[in-house]
């Protein structure tokens, strides 16, 4: 078992954090939020005083913070006190630019290091289900895989330093793109008089299935488990579907690819959030999606 400093105890850095205690890992972590450091300590972390605290004695350091900002700030400060040759794993979702820089942070200093952004949301964290997307090289991965597999069911090694961070934001373009369209599709059937389930049932087993409609089905019935039943809670804000659309269209303009339906469906996530539903799933779309047929 490991010595594992985790720092960012956010909603989903919490229950990823927990996983590793239950696997058995001695974790120390740390979290600028008070009630974040206090569950973590009900969950069974040793808490530390800072992050520069929290990796003394540290195999691995992992991250979980809010934007590059923050992770290059953070690794600034911890990277320069780690044992040489000890690894750090950043599995916040951040461009890719900024994933590049901490790579090269680390190289400089002689650490191993894995950009491993997630999929899964807050559910796949507490069940220790989430997707990591991993960038860096090959020892680094091999070295990450066994923590990473504590918290996830599956991952996959994208490339070289960035790559797991371009592969999320690719991912995520999909399902953003997707949600919009399928929310699209019910709205319409809802004026033709078709029934949620009808539609449901059609869809989902032809040409139209898609995990934003079999998983995550934006309206009531169909899918019990979609935060359609449970108020729109989250799940994935559509503040964070916004954030992460915003890092698709900057990484398009620095490699100038065209992506008009990703601008779109940022613009339209946006929109969505400017009007007060950050805090709702973004399968709440619908409701943005139905606003528009009465204006």
């Amino acid at each position: 078992m490991a010595n594992i400093a985790f720092i960012g105890l956010g909603n989903m850095g919490g229950p990823m954090a927990a996983n590793l205690v239950k696997a058995g890992h001695k974790v120390t972590a740390f979290d600028l939020v008070a009630a974040s450091r206090d569950q973590a300590k009900a969950d069974g972390a040793a808490i530390a005083e800072s992050s520069v605290a929290s990796i003394k004695g540290a195999d691995i350091v992992i991250t979980m913070l809010p934007a590059g900002k923050h992770v290059l700030s953070v690794w600034n400060e911890v990277i320069p006190g780690m044992t040489k040759g000890a690894l750090i794993i950043d599995c916040s979702t951040i461009d890719v630019e900024s994933a590049k820089q901490a790579h090269a942070l680390a190289v400089k200093h002689g650490a191993l290091s894995v950009d491993a952004p997630v999929s899964g949301g807050t559910g796949g964290a507490k069940g220790a289900t989430l997707t990591f997307m991993c960038g860096g090289e090959d020892k680094a991965f091999a070295a990450a895989k066994p923590v990473l597999e504590n918290m996830g069911k599956k991952l996959v090694h994208c490339g070289g330093g960035g790559a797991g961070q371009a592969a999320k934001i690719c991912n995520n373009m999909i399902l953003g793109i997707s949600m919009i369209g399928v929310g699209e599709a019910f709205a319409l059937a809802e004026k033709l008089g078709l029934s949620h389930q009808a539609l449901f049932d059609v869809a989902s087993t032809s040409s139209g299935q898609c995990w934003a409609l079999t998983s995550y089905c934006p309206v009531p019935g169909p899918v019990p488990a979609s935060p359609a039943n449970n108020g729109y809670k989250p799940g994935f804000a559509s503040a964070l579907m916004v954030k992460d659309l915003t890092l698709a269209q900057d990484a398009a303009n620095a490699a100038g690819a065209a992506t008009p339906l990703g601008k779109h469906a940022q613009e339209i996530y946006k929109a969505f959030d400017a009007a007060g539903h950050g805090g709702v799933d973004f399968s709440g779309i619908i409701q943005h999606v139905r606003s528009l047929a009465a204006k």
